[in-house]
């Protein structure tokens, strides 16, 4: 079963969250194969897990690639039949990987799936970046069941199921090799954040499934909600999101929506600002200059086939921040 499954973790100078977290992931992966792709970190992290953890295979990148770019370099090196693409900063329990397993082996269909994502520092309350599976609304806003922008929910069973989702959290990615190549990896030009959405999307609109198991639960630290964001963080993420809707929406949908999404994104820039302070609002215009930056390149790698009806609700965020809900 070694070769069967590939658990990958992503390094940038994170020492801490490798000793931290690596024991459990070592502990409760006995057949698989553990990674670590390092993304030339300048702290002693790769010396580290080699004195520390012998069993754990190290690769070696020769630049920081980012999130999507530093896998898709790391992974050309890894031979499996699944990847596992783990954040260091998750914790993972017993008998995480059965549940993943036994539903790609039932329907080969499935191209990704997660688990249950909850907080490493509050366990009994969902997590951010995946909590019961990602979905995504009709103006191209993705969220999760336990978590709609930065509001979680506590866990009480409501996300046990085994459903049919849009989108795997990229914290803890579970994803057949042979379909992660056939779409060339993540979009590296997202450098991070969004990626695996982008991902999701392009592989629904070639007719795989995108899956969450609520019968595998991993604890993550992650970074939290938006008033918590860097700047960085604010660009990237509207950005890529622009660039995802000029990927894979259907070119009819796609003119009316992206206009109404700047016209949003005007009024986000302005609630940034007053809350965030001037580099929120300044990281909304950039972002929009480097969607436009890219927009020709990104028109290039459109699918010759877009669904759509991809969303599960629709006008998310006025029923969130207008009606409350």
């Amino acid at each position: 079963m070694s070769k069967k499954l590939a658990i990958v973790i992503l390094n940038w100078n994170g020492k801490n969250w490798l000793e931290k977290f690596l024991p459990s992931v070592v502990s409760f992966s006995e057949y698989a194969e553990i990674y670590v792709i390092d993304n030339l970190s300048t702290d002693d992290s790769v010396e580290f897990t080699q004195m520390q953890f012998p069993t754990v295979k190290i690769i070696k990148n020769n630049k920081n690639y980012g999130f999507a770019g530093g896998y898709n370099e790391g992974l050309k090196s890894i031979e499996a039949e699944y990847y596992c693409l783990l954040n260091s900063d998750v914790e993972v329990t017993e008998n995480w990987i059965e549940p993943v397993l036994h539903l790609f082996e039932k329907d080969s269909s499935i191209s990704a799936i997660q688990p249950k994502i909850l907080s490493f520092n509050n366990k009994k309350f969902f997590e951010f970046a995946g909590a019961g599976g990602g979905l995504i609304d009709n103006l191209g806003y993705p969220y999760c069941r336990g978590r709609i922008f930065d509001k979680v929910e506590e866990d009480k069973g409501q996300y046990d199921d085994e459903i049919d989702i849009f989108w795997a959290s990229g914290c803890c990615f579970f994803i057949r090799s042979k379909d992660f190549w056939e779409q060339k990896g993540f979009d590296e030009r997202f450098f991070a954040h969004q990626e695996e959405i982008d991902l999701c999307w392009r592989l629904i609109n070639s007719g795989k499934k995108i899956f969450y198991t609520g019968k595998s639960t991993v604890y993550h630290v992650g970074g939290g909600t938006l008033n918590k964001q860097s700047a960085q963080k604010t660009y990237l993420n509207i950005r890529n999101n622009l660039s995802m809707m000029l990927k894979n929406l259907p070119f009819p949908r796609l003119i009316g929506l992206l206009f109404f999404r700047l016209c949003l994104d005007g009024v986000a820039g302005i609630y940034f600002g007053l809350k965030q302070g001037f580099p929120h609002l300044w990281a909304v215009v950039r972002a929009h200059f480097g969607f436009y930056g890219q927009a020709i390149g990104t028109w290039k790698r459109r699918q010759q086939n877009q669904k759509d009806e991809f969303y599960q609700t629709k006008w998310l965020i006025f029923k969130h921040f207008l009606g409350n809900k």
